[in-house]
């Protein structure tokens, strides 16, 4: 970190309560994990999406399975139906035993135990949801057009054209949601259960963290 960076870093956090954590859930081809490290970059905090949550879960002695083979997509209702007729045992929670919900309550406690030590970013996870008792937390929700979202899928090597590039934005977009609305009985992507609905095509990083940190700093004031 550069002397200037630190000095951003330092002043912006005088304006932030002492316990704080945001949480962001987004739109496939949106930015949320651009955006996610770039807020957690300036102020100096830990930044964790999928990829990071597995090592974060094995740090703290789960297996990596909790997050790896638990993409963010709702049980089939098949395998629902499965575990309903015939149970799991899932006391020792091994690796072959563990049902959906076993793996959503381990993963939430993932996220708990990194909120205990102290201020971070997640993306994902329905952690808005998971962290909703904490005090000063601030929950985004990060959308964009299709356009932007299809450019943006086709510059990261996702997609070589425009027609899949939106037919996999949508394709993932309907599991976040399916997995959101399953776990929390909300509704994902609505304005209501998030403090901030952004459009990240019209708003910079830059732009997102100053409306991050005044809503933090008015947390802090009240």
């Amino acid at each position: 970190m550069g002397a200037e960076t630190k000095t951003v870093t330092e002043s912006l956090r005088t304006l932030l309560p002492d316990r704080f954590l945001i949480v962001i859930g987004r739109q496939y081809g949106s930015g949320g994990r651009k955006i996610g490290r770039y807020i957690a970059d300036a102020l100096g905090i830990p930044y964790y999406d999928k990829t990071l949550l597995i090592e974060a879960a094995r740090r703290l002695g789960f297996e990596e399975r909790v997050f790896r083979d638990a993409d963010e997509k709702r049980p089939s209702f098949l395998r629902s139906l499965l575990q309903l007729n015939y149970g799991s045992q899932t006391s020792d929670y091994s690796a072959n035993s563990l049902c959906d919900e076993d793996i959503y309550a381990l993963q939430s406690r993932v996220i708990k135990q990194l909120c205990e030590e102290g201020p971070c970013v997640i993306v994902g996870r329905t952690a808005d949801y998971v962290m909703r008792e904490h005090p000063s937390a601030v929950s985004l929700f990060l959308h964009a057009p299709d356009e932007c979202r299809t450019a943006a899928i086709i510059a990261r090597g996702d997609a070589s054209s425009a027609e899949e590039a939106l037919e996999k934005a949508r394709k993932e977009d309907r599991k976040r949601e399916s997995y959101y609305n399953y776990f929390t009985n909300r509704r994902w992507g609505h304005a209501a259960n998030y403090h901030l609905c952004v459009d990240s095509s019209r708003c910079t990083p830059a732009g997102i963290l100053a409306l991050v940190v005044d809503i933090l700093d008015k947390n802090r004031q009240h």
